[in-house]
């Protein structure tokens, strides 16, 4: 079996704001780099393989303060949030009243959840061929989690949109 775990983004200062970041590359904020310390907390004992993240620093960071060079982190534009155009760094809750239509439809100057899922599963294929030994961290955003959910759960896109986002520690997929 090869697992997969998803986890979120350590909190950002965008986050704090109450900002849908989309593709605004912003940095995690102090409670998200003590965050970021927990997440490796949480795996000292059992780390992953390999961690795949988004090139954008609110991942990248979450990674690299929670695994520092311990475990080799590659960074993937692949595993971006959605684009959301113009609406980027607009209130979270306009975004949220966006989602479900943005699921076929770009985001106005952005693109749709489906091109984010594409994006995603040619992301997925890479590394089913690439496989290392042990288990594999994927470091995202909440795109990032509809997209595996859909890819690997079958769940449609508009099913995860309307559950609320509940954090929580991880989120563990078979690969298979």
């Amino acid at each position: 079996m090869r697992r997969l775990v998803y986890e979120t983004h350590a909190t950002s200062l965008d986050n704090e704001a109450g900002l849908a970041s989309g593709h605004f590359d912003v940095d995690l904020s102090p409670a998200g780099e003590a965050q970021a310390a927990e997440l490796g907390q949480r795996y000292a004992d059992a780390p992953p393989a390999l961690v795949l993240t988004s090139d954008l620093r609110r991942a990248w960071r979450t990674a690299e303060i929670a695994f520092g060079d311990r475990v080799r982190v590659v960074r993937d534009a692949r595993l971006r949030e959605c684009d959301y155009g113009t609406l980027t760094r607009r209130p979270a809750r306009e975004i949220d009243t966006c989602r479900v239509a943005a699921i076929d439809a770009p985001f106005p100057g952005g693109e749709s959840y489906r091109a984010v899922a594409a994006r995603v599963a040619a992301c997925l294929d890479e590394l089913r061929a690439s496989w290392p030994s042990g288990w594999v961290l994927v470091i995202g955003h909440r795109a990032t989690h509809y997209a595996l959910d859909l890819l690997l759960l079958g769940v449609p896109l508009h099913r995860s949109m309307a559950t609320p986002f509940t954090w929580q520690p991880g989120w563990a997929y078979d690969l298979e």
